[in-house]
This record gives structure tokens, C-alpha cells and sequence, in this order.
């Protein structure tokens, strides 16, 4: 399919809202990567037990040949791919295009868009509630007055866009159902950013955040369920190497703050994190059963 027939096949919905049949609902584990999730070990472990209460989808460059063994959780989870460019629309356009793979069933009700320098913080089942149970969407937006914020902002976009709605955010989301079905079914904002948004305005960064604050403002929480370490500045976040892992550093990922979840307050804010390097895997495998609590499934 192209991606045109790809978006419209994913934006239909059913009008009748009571399923005919039973159903697990799922969670959508969406992976864009460069080529090798070098984590998937990990990820492995995270995801065992789990069965049927899950979706994984992998973009990768289109170039990248290497394939999943059989009994892996990846094994013939990639979809059909283009390639991506930091900074670039096609981005995005991966985005949408695992956003519309995974609409596609009908199971997947939360929708997770990670990396492969991305760990779960959590065992599978505290996750997985967490997502099922919750009212909001997981989009971070806030306005910026700065250069990397309001001034990436083209005027053109005006009237669509207007510089009073225009949003900043992590590219890292989470959302539900029909929040990932009015973006891949989006044909009024989208050809806007994709005409006016080009570097030094990175779409991925605004795209989703301005759409949720224009539309869905109310149905979000305003916050990325992914930590990343900003603290250095510059235009990528820290990477943490083998040496860097220790339980405390995990321990302060998975309750260093405060927010808000189905309108009570919580110290269960980040879900994920990243980035972490392919020489953090036995560190992580070996801190992961005993602080993050894979394997109670």
C-alpha cells in the first residue's frame, strides 16, 4: 500500500461502538529505529507473560536487512518503511505510518511511539494498567517564547495555525485510540506543516503538540510518559553508558516527581526512559528483575 491508501484504510472507524466479540485490549509498542534494537533483550524480558495484552510494530531504515529470530517478540513485527532524517517531515511521516500499521488492529487501544535507546521502567502489568486505565492522553505541549519555540513559527500557517496555539513537546507520545485516529486521519494540519514546518523547525517537535492544544486540549495530560535529560542543553538529550546504571539511577527515574493521573496526584510519572546505550544491556538485565520488577507479569 503507499502511505496515502495506508492513512485511509487506518482512519476508518466502526460506528457501532459495543464490540460483537471479546477482546483483551491492547498497547501498542511502536519502535522507530535506525537499525538493530540492540535492547531487545530487555525488551524480551519485559514482554514475558504478557501475551495477547500487546502490539509491537518496528520501523527501521529500509536498508537495514537483519531480521528478528524466530520466538522473539520482534520477529516479523517491522513494517514497511522509508527513510527518516533527524529534524525532517519524513519523521513524522514515520510516525503516522506506524500510528496507521497498528490502527489497523483493532485490538490496540494505547499507542506508545519509542526508540531503540528506550527502557520500560516498569514490569509489564504496572504498565499496561497505567495505559488501559487511563482518561488522558500523553502529549507534552507548552508554549515556548524562545527561538527553538515561538520562533520556529512561520507565518504562513496562518489562518490554520495561528502563533497563539502554536505548541512545543517531546516527539516521545502516548495516546489512545482516537486521538491516533484523528492524526493519521488529520488532512487540514498536516499539509500545513508539511509546507511551512522545514528546518530550523522540526516538525516532530510541533506537529502533534500545536494539533492536541488546537483540538484535544482538554483530553490531555501535557506531559511525556518518557523521561530524557535535557541538563547538558544542545540539540540532543544525554546518553547514558554501562557505568551510569545503577538501581538508584533507576529507582530516581521511576518516582523522582510529581503529576498528575486520572486526577490525583502521583509520584508515577515516567514510564520510559532513554537514551541508553547497547553497552547498558547487562547492567539493565541485571538491576531489571529486582528494581523494576520484570518477571511478575
Amino acid at each position: 500500500m503507499t502511505d496515502e491508501e495506508l492513512m485511509w484504510r487506518a482512519s476508518m472507524s466502526p460506528r457501532i461502538q459495543r464490540y460483537p466479540y471479546r477482546r483483551v485490549p491492547k498497547v501498542a509498542f511502536m519502535f522507530l529505529t535506525k537499525g538493530p534494537l540492540a535492547l531487545a533483550p530487555l525488551w524480551e524480558m519485559f514482554f514475558k507473560g504478557a501475551e495477547g495484552r500487546y502490539s509491537i510494530y518496528v520501523h527501521a531504515h529500509p536498508s537495514f536487512n537483519e531480521t528478528a529470530p524466530k520466538g522473539s517478540v520482534f520477529h516479523e513485527r517491522r513494517v514497511p518503511s522509508k527513510i527518516v532524517e533527524w529534524g525532517k517531515l519524513n519523521m513524522l511521516e514515520a510516525e503516522r505510518r506506524l500510528l496507521a500499521n497498528a490502527l489497523l488492529d483493532f485490538s490496540n487501544q494505547r499507542f506508545v511511539l519509542l526508540s531503540e535507546a528506550c527502557i520500560p521502567l516498569f514490569n509489564f502489568s504496572t504498565i499496561y494498567d497505567y495505559l488501559i486505565n487511563s482518561t488522558k492522553n500523553n502529549i507534552e505541549s507548552y508554549d515556548e517564547p524562545s527561538s527553538v519555540g515561538r520562533g520556529r513559527y512561520n507565518p504562513h500557517m496562518n489562518p490554520h495555525v495561528m502563533l497563539n496555539q502554536w505548541r512545543k513537546g517531546s516527539q516521545w507520545f502516548e495516546m489512545d485510540r482516537n486521538l491516533a485516529l484523528e492524526v493519521v486521519a488529520d488532512n487540514r494540519f498536516f499539509p500545513v506543516f508539511a509546507k511551512y514546518c522545514r528546518p530550523s523547525c522540526y516538525v516532530d517537535e510541533h506537529y502533534i503538540p500545536t494539533f492536541v492544544n488546537i483540538r484535544f486540549r482538554s483530553r490531555n495530560s501535557n506531559r511525556t510518559l518518557t523521561w530524557v535529560d535535557w541538563s547538558k542543553g544542545g540539540p540532543h538529550p544525554r546518553r547514558f553508558g554501562r557505568t551510569e546504571v545503577t538501581p538508584e539511577l533507576l529507582e530516581s527515574l521511576r518516582s523522582g516527581k510529581e503529576c498528575m493521573y486520572n486526577g490525583r496526584r502521583t509520584n508515577m510519572c515516567n514510564l520510559f526512559a532513554r537514551k541508553f546505550l547497547p553497552n547498558t544491556l547487562y547492567r539493565l538485565m541485571k538491576f531489571a528483575p529486582k528494581v523494576m520488577g520484570y518477571g511478575h507479569n
